[in-house]
């Protein structure tokens, strides 16, 4: 995959104490923005979770995700690095 590939276009830090740390947008090959990618604190620490929408059997569905692993990683250390980079700006602000 290209670099550059992924790139975040907003990070919306969420100021509550919830598992929930921020919201994402990210530009795709310059040609597609994906909205509401969430930056979450796990267990096992921070993940990225995908953009769901709640299905007939009231299950949530993602609607929007990498299919192979390469495009996760990518994609996902793209946000964390943004998020990172982000609070930090914020702390030292």
């Amino acid at each position: 995959m290209p670099t550059d590939f992924v790139k975040v276009d907003k990070v919306r830090l969420v100021q509550k104490d919830s598992a929930v740390k921020a919201f994402c947008d990210v530009l795709i090959a310059g040609v597609f923005v994906v909205k509401g990618l969430r930056v979450i604190s796990g267990s096992k620490g921070l993940f990225v979770g995908f953009p769901r929408e709640k299905g007939k059997d009231d299950k949530y569905y993602d609607t929007f995700y990498p299919i192979t692993n390469e495009a996760r990683l990518e994609l996902v250390n793209a946000v964390i690095a943004a998020y990172e980079t982000a609070t930090k700006e914020v702390k030292e602000g």
